[in-house]
């Protein structure tokens, strides 16, 4: 699991320079254990693995979308369209993208899309993006209620910028 953090407020100035998203989007947090398709059992099927992901904000449900159901392209579709371009070496970590389904009430994975849902919806987005302070865990359990990645817990807080100090 990969949790991919956007800075939205930066991302429109950033893009204007023509640099992309290299300040709007800092280091992602992967989940502390890595595990092969053949230990997902029955849940791997078709190159994608059908399973919910639980997203918690600040202890409260946020969403448990199901991976595989709704998923575009499978893994072994994303890799063989990235190696059109470069090569990819052992431990490299290919991502799916945002979680989603179309049944909107089983919750999201990524503030963007529930907002965007709620101004489709409600006419503007009801959601707030995260602020200091705020908690994310993000966990997939086995149809066992076992964690199988362990859990991603992030809280979100002000870095100094270098020479900046504490």
């Amino acid at each position: 699991m990969v949790n991919d953090v956007s800075l939205r407020n930066l991302i429109p100035a950033e893009l204007g320079k023509g640099f992309g998203f290299l300040q709007s989007k800092p280091r992602s947090a992967l989940s502390p254990v890595f595990v092969t398709p053949d230990e997902l059992g029955g849940a791997w099927q078709g190159n994608k693995l059908h399973l919910p992901l639980l997203t918690h904000v600040n202890g409260e449900w946020f969403g448990a979308p199901e991976a595989g159901e709704d998923m575009q392209f499978d893994f072994a579709q994303l890799v063989a369209h990235a190696v059109r371009t470069r090569p990819l070496a052992a431990g490299t970590i290919v991502g799916s993208g945002t979680i989603a389904n179309q049944d909107v009430s089983r919750g999201a994975s990524c503030f963007a899309e529930r907002r965007t849902v709620e101004a489709l919806r409600d006419g503007k987005p009801s959601t707030p993006f995260m602020k200091f302070g705020d908690t994310v865990r993000i966990e997939m359990l086995d149809r066992e209620g076992r964690s199988l990645f362990g859990a991603i817990d992030q809280r979100v807080e002000r870095q100094p910028l270098p020479g900046q100090g504490g």
